[in-house]
């Protein structure tokens, strides 16, 4: 027989000890889930009866929510952050202005050329706009194919309405037009999906701004923007043609500051700019002088500053967001074959291609530190990863994708 020392006896049973704190905690953790779901779904049949009133069928209202139990804890946890108002401006625009995007918008472009010209046409937005837009908001629709991206709509606003205090009431009345779009039948229930806060399609129209704008360009009898890409590239011009969009002028132009001095806030025609001193950054003339124009200044006065016309304002229509219009406008130049920014951004760091961050991100991998896309897109897991291989290499553990960095991690 074996015998079993005191001390390994002791470990068995503190092992044990914590084996039996755990499943206590587990069944604690199971019972609140089970009451939070049953919170959840007395919320939705509570809700059953504001959805009637706002024209909502039994039998839509029944079609919507089957098969919806509990709230999505994903929903919550993606709800705290927003890019567009956390990111610094140099990493918000690397992630979306870059040779991949660019050369994918220029692709898409001739692929697409014949619904572009008729879209065009029809609402007077350049086609490199709108194909901006839908690389801003679904990489030309590569993250409709993604599970860990797409949500059912329904149950994403469900769980903003019913645990999100800041977002209920958006939440709510997005609910309501996402049934109402399952109502009219232009989508069926399974595709009726969405980002976490309920935005849909290639172009990622919250559900009120998809019943207010959406097209049927392709002329099949449905607003289709989950498929049709005619739809849903007609569904963003006419956002932007009803809401002021200038045809055949820009969105705004980098400029150059004269040193030293001091500019009103407001807006001011290109023309008494320009006699302020501000010249375009690439010394070519202002279009349109009689123009007005707002001075932004992203990135402080030591990097790229514009002066933003209407379009860009209109452009925020889409997305609140100085950040986001920037990246349309900046993007949009790019595909249609203009330069880039003469004045980079003000990094902390020697930035790298996307070809480099892809690289980087293998070379990560490879080392055990990251396990996400390799698609050169540096978000929180890429910077993590950066992080932890900083400190185990003695380098400042800043995050960024920086060529120092690689250049370590060639040599490993």
């Amino acid at each position: 027989m074996v015998r079993t020392r005191p001390a390994t006896i002791g470990r068995i049973g503190k092992t044990l000890a914590k084996i039996a704190v755990m499943a206590t905690l587990l069944s604690t953790l199971a019972t609140a889930n089970a009451f939070a779901d049953a919170k959840f779904q007395r919320w939705v049949a509570d809700f059953r009866s504001t959805a009637l009133n706002n024209g909502i069928s039994s039998a839509t209202y029944k079609r919507a929510f089957a098969g919806i139990t509990a709230p999505d804890p994903e929903v919550l946890q993606k709800a705290r952050f927003q890019p567009e108002f956390t990111a610094p401006v140099w990493d918000y625009i690397d992630n979306r202005v870059n040779e991949n995007s660019v050369a994918t918008g220029q692709a898409m472009a001739r692929q697409w050329s014949p619904w572009l010209s008729r879209i065009e046409k029809n609402f007077g937005v350049q086609r490199s706009v709108l194909l901006a837009i839908w690389s801003m908001e679904s990489n030309y629709g590569e993250i409709l194919k993604r599970d860990d991206v797409m949500r059912d709509a329904i149950r994403s606003l469900a769980t903003l309405a019913y645990a999100d205090k800041a977002r209920a009431k958006y939440a709510r009345t997005q609910l309501i037009a996402a049934m109402k779009i399952l109502q009219t039948g232009d989508i069926d229930r399974s595709h009726l999906t969405g980002s976490w806060a309920g935005a849909l399609g290639h172009t990622q129209f919250i559900p009120t701004s998809y019943q207010a704008y959406a097209v049927d360009m392709d002329g099949n009898g449905k607003r289709d923007i989950w498929t049709s890409i005619p739809d849903a590239l007609a569904t963003a011009a006419n956002l932007l043609k009803r809401n002021g969009w200038q045809p055949g002028k820009t969105w705004g132009y980098e400029v150059v500051l004269p040193a030293g001095r001091k500019f009103p806030s407001g807006s001011l025609t290109l023309a008494e700019w320009q006699k302020l001193g501000v010249v375009r950054a690439n010394g070519k003339p202002f279009t349109h002088a009689s123009e007005k124009a707002t001075l932004k200044t992203p990135d402080g006065r030591g990097g790229p500053a514009f002066l933003m016309t209407k379009n860009f304002f209109v452009l925020k229509r889409y997305n609140n967001a100085d950040k986001y219009a920037l990246g349309v406008g900046l993007l949009a130049d790019r595909i249609a074959g203009y330069q880039g920014l003469v004045q980079d951004w003000n990094r902390p760091f020697t930035p790298i291609s996307m070809k480099e961050r892809e690289e980087l991100q293998h070379h990560l991998q490879a080392l055990g530190y990251y396990d996400g896309n390799i698609d050169g897109k540096i978000g929180s897991t890429s910077r993590a990863a950066i992080e932890a291989f900083q400190k185990r290499n003695g380098l400042s553990p800043d995050g960024h994708p920086s060529k120092e960095v690689l250049s370590v991690l060639r040599r490993r």
